[in-house]
């Protein structure tokens, strides 16, 4: 199972996929591409090429798929 990590803006804090209330302060921001929209964001770790990095929109979305 692949760990993606989103940012909410409006409470300056990350998650994690896991749950279990992995609210953090939010630190160092990395520029990335949504690999599913193409849009630019940011996520708090640094993107590994090769593995998809996701858009809190389009996040959201794939995970109501499972």
């Amino acid at each position: 199972m692949a760990f993606f990590m989103l940012v909410d803006k409006k409470e300056e804090t990350t998650m994690g996929d896991f749950g279990g209330g992995g609210f953090r302060p939010r630190g160092e921001m990395h520029d990335a591409t949504c690999a599913e929209c193409g849009k630019a964001c940011q996520v708090p770790f640094k993107p590994t090429e090769g593995k998809p990095v996701y858009c809190l929109e389009c996040y959201k979305k794939r995970r109501n798929k499972f």
